[in-house]
């Protein structure tokens, strides 16, 4: 069963950056068989996708309220898929969940982990 740790999350400025982190477990395949992707949840709101990368790591996307602030890369040795997230604003403000699937691009129906909470202050 495949097992997500977030890190990273914390408080900060509006403007400031900030790096999210995911370990990745996925006993019996190798993570360069996933696809793998970040959601976030805010308070009172439904989760929403930010970013995904494909288990090559050359195809990427993102939502439109974080391209170009938003950087989502992986490293298969390390088993850790990255969010940088820079130019921060509050409504960045949520909870950040990593997720992984070997069917195609994460989906909200992808394996998730536990979450990182991320406060941006204005």
């Amino acid at each position: 069963q495949v097992s997500l740790v977030e890190s990273g999350g914390g408080l900060v400025q509006a403007g400031d950056s900030l790096r999210l982190s995911c370990a990745v477990t996925t006993p019996g395949r190798p993570l360069s068989s996933y696809s793998l992707g970040w959601f976030r949840q805010a308070s009172g709101k439904e989760r929403e996708f930010v970013a995904g990368i494909d288990y090559t790591g050359y195809r990427k996307n993102y939502a439109d309220s974080v391209k170009g602030r938003f950087v989502i890369t992986r490293d298969n040795a390390k088993r850790t898929v990255y969010l940088q997230m820079n130019s921060l604003k509050s409504e960045d403000t949520a909870v950040y969940y990593c997720a992984a699937d070997i069917r195609g691009m994460v989906s909200n129906q992808s394996p998730r982990g536990q979450g990182t909470q991320v406060t941006v202050s204005s």
